[in-house]
């Protein structure tokens, strides 16, 4: 017996096939990296140690016409095969920013900013200087920028999606703080690169799922809106004349005990004898590479913004 297949029949099973596919690399989790492109090769860090000023870029091809250099561009290297330099040997671009000192954490000087702006390979060496290539960048190359050897990194894979435990309870694990955002900015969202003040004297790893809270309650953007509420209190005046329509307020605060004979009860009020609260869940990180005392982490989750300054927990 002859079996024939339609041209509609293929491409459905195919479809088929596909999908199916697509489902088990979902849920194996094993072909999808938690970060990529500038989020891992300049996602920067935090070092506790002295900085390494040994190899410096110290000038480019079309220095008389430019003063910044990016992906592209020949830029001149201050050691050459008398420094130890060889051709195809790869740099990172680091850029030392100064100490990290921040108000929300409690370890004082965390060490030094170091932003990642670029990659390079050597293309020609002479016995002082060497020629280098850049061939990726995330910002403007500058000279005085320095070089460290490229290490080859490697993004945490992500995890079989779980939705945001927006009323996660704490589980005593080591907290931590948002101390600072790539970029300076101050409010962040999902795939944005912060670092936190938990290192490797802290237990954490890369890989390491934390938790973004914030205490209830605790305003940020809206500081300067007075805590109460829009409605006035009062409840006489309100009723006309001719109809008698009710003399309270619409829509104010009820009055305080059995009889509601007492004063309004206050958003002020209630929350100051109110029973403890959860905490408020605003996001989640993956720790990207660990210092001794921080970590560069990216954000893979948001309820809404996050900010500089909120707490982190292991998961």
């Amino acid at each position: 017996m002859k079996v024939r297949f339609s041209l509609v029949t293929f491409f459905a099973a195919s479809l088929l096939l596909v999908s199916a596919n697509f489902a088990n690399a979902q849920n194996a989790g094993s072909a999808v990296p938690v970060a990529k492109g500038n989020n891992l090769r300049c996602a920067g860090y935090i070092q506790n140690s002295p900085v390494n000023t040994r190899y410096e870029i110290v000038g480019g091809e079309q220095e008389q016409e430019q003063n910044v250099y990016a992906e592209g561009d020949y830029v001149y290297l201050n050691f050459g095969a008398n420094g130890g330099a060889v051709e195809n040997a790869r740099y990172t671009v680091t850029r030392p920013r100064g100490h990290v000192r921040s108000v929300f954490s409690r370890k004082g000087d965390l060490g030094i900013y170091v932003q990642e702006v670029a990659s390079l390979r050597v293309v020609r060496v002479k016995s002082e200087t060497s020629v280098a290539l850049i061939d990726y960048s995330c910002d403007n190359v500058l000279l005085g920028d320095l070089l460290v050897p490229e290490q080859q990194r490697f993004a945490p894979q992500a995890r079989q999606f779980q939705p945001l435990d927006r009323f996660r309870d704490a589980n005593g694990r080591a907290s931590g703080r948002i101390v600072l955002a790539r970029g300076g900015q101050e409010t962040v969202a999902r795939d944005q690169i912060v670092y936190i003040d938990l290192g490797a004297e802290d237990g954490v790893k890369a890989g390491d799922y934390l938790t973004i809270w914030r205490p209830l309650g605790k305003p940020k953007v809206a500081q300067r809106v007075p805590e109460q509420e829009i409605a006035r209190a009062e409840d006489m005046g309100f009723e006309s004349d001719a109809f008698r329509g009710g003399k309270f307020s619409n829509q104010a605060p009820r009055k305080k005990g059995e009889n509601a004979t007492g004063a309004i009860a206050s958003t002020k009020d209630v929350k100051r004898r109110r029973p403890q609260m959860p905490r408020k869940i605003v996001g989640e990180v993956v720790v990207l590479n660990v210092k001794e005392r921080t970590a560069t982490v990216i954000i893979t989750q948001s309820a809404q913004e996050i900010h500089t300054g909120d707490y982190v927990e292991l998961q």
